[in-house]
């Protein structure tokens, strides 16, 4: 239950504290003959440097209503390589104030549980957790290689908090699973990433998708040139999604330009035309099969009403086509796409089409492989609601090492068990 295998205990004592129900139980320990005078880095047997502190207590599992430590005599050890050093002890990690048992239990209610629930049922502050799970983490990433195997690769950048602050993430296409994460969305922060690889491991990824960011395309042409990298659909179906947008805001203007107005305050609402205009958004948005009646009624208002915004609607559902066909037949019709947005007349359109024109090659890539982000953007999905759980960690690293433990396939288990 302490987790002290290797230890000797000495006595146990209850002390009185009115702030717990049940007391304080206090379990005196020592470690065995064998883990004795080890450094607390590299755990090397080391000479004995002196005392130390004294007497120290680490936080173990509850006993029921009662907190319960484990309290022990830890000298100081002069280590040849880390000098010296506070003597590791076997029921904790090197620097942390709680038991292995007891961080293992947290980490794994982290990644189950809400964040209130973990703090009242572990009786521990949040900046607490998020400290116990960066430890959990940085020994699971020690003991493996979270790297081995990977081939093909989506790198994405999500945003964690206000003020542009943004996470670029990596994700193994054929586990699933978040195998990278850091803070930044710049070439030096994916560089570290393929620093982290290393140039042999460069050499073996074979696909790499990524929205058009250049910043993404710069670094992994230069590390992995041989890695075909592939556009992402659901980026580019979305600078369609926006282009129509902005044709719709633009009806919408002239609506209002032409007084379909009215004025309530110091404001003017839309009104007749200018009004439905408004609310179609999301009708336009929508995909068809997914659309209310309303929703369709309003389609069918708009193409009889303004035939310009309906085709914009008409060539958007087209590039979604496109990459529900995928391979040769997509790619033929990504070409017949271009010419019919080329000669549209529709400004936002044939600068998008320009835009996919130079992205051309990706785009045929993802066709061709069938490759796109939506793994990775089901992970950014989990991380908006990791990030919201997160909220209090002091640093992004804690925020990143819970995401790690719930997405990276090292999920921590309760203590005792398999």
């Amino acid at each position: 239950m302490l987790g002290v295998d290797t230890a000797v205990i000495e006595r146990v004592e209850v002390e009185d504290d009115g702030e717990v129900v049940g007391g304080v139980l206090v379990v005196h320990a020592r470690p065995r003959r064998a883990v004795r005078d080890r450094c607390g880095v590299c755990r090397r047997r080391s000479g004995r440097y002196d005392p130390g502190r004294g007497r120290r207590r680490w936080r173990a599992l509850d006993a029921g209503t009662a907190k319960v430590f484990v309290e022990a005599a830890v000298p100081r050890v002069r280590c040849a390589e880390h000098g010296v050093v506070v003597a590791h002890v076997p029921w904790a990690r090197h620097g942390a104030g709680h038991t292995l048992a007891f961080d293992q239990s947290v980490a794994w209610l982290a990644t189950q549980c809400s964040r209130t629930a973990v703090t009242a049922l572990m009786r521990i502050a949040w900046r607490t957790v998020g400290a116990i799970v960066a430890r959990v983490w940085a020994d699971i990433e020690a003991a493996g290689d979270r790297f081995e195997g990977l081939r093909r690769i989506g790198i994405d950048e999500i945003s964690y908090k206000r003020g542009h602050r943004y996470l670029t993430v990596v994700v193994d296409h054929d586990t699933g699973r978040l195998v990278w994460a850091a803070p930044g969305r710049d070439k030096a922060t994916l560089q570290a990433f393929f620093d982290l690889l290393g140039e042999q491991r460069c050499c073996l990824i074979t696909h790499v998708s990524a929205d058009g960011a250049p910043w993404i395309a710069d670094v992994v042409s230069r590390r992995c040139p041989d890695a075909v990298q592939c556009a992402d659909a659901f980026h580019v179906v979305k600078w369609a999604t926006q282009a129509l947008d902005q044709v719709r805001r633009e009806a919408w203007a002239a609506a209002r330009h032409s007084g379909q107005t009215r004025p309530r305050g110091r404001e003017r609402l839309s009104t007749g035309q200018a009004r439905r205009l408004r609310r179609a958004r999301y009708a336009l948005w929508k995909n068809p099969d997914r659309l209310t009646t309303h929703q369709r009624d309003t389609l069918d208002w708009i193409a009889k009403n303004d035939p310009r915004l309906h085709r914009a609607y008409l060539l958007k559902e087209g590039l979604r086509y496109v990459f529900a066909l995928k391979g040769a037949a997509g790619i033929d019709a990504l070409d017949r796409w271009l010419s019919w947005a080329r000669r549209c007349r529709i400004p936002a359109f044939v600068q998008l089409a320009r835009r996919i024109s130079a992205h051309r090659d990706r785009i045929h890539a993802a066709l061709e492989h069938d490759l796109s982000n939506a793994r990775i953007e089901s992970a950014n999905t989990k991380i908006r609601l990791i990030t919201r759980i997160a909220f209090g960690f002091r640093s992004p690293d804690s925020l990143i090492a819970l995401a790690m433990l719930s997405l990276g396939g090292h999920k921590p288990v309760l203590p005792g068990r398999a």
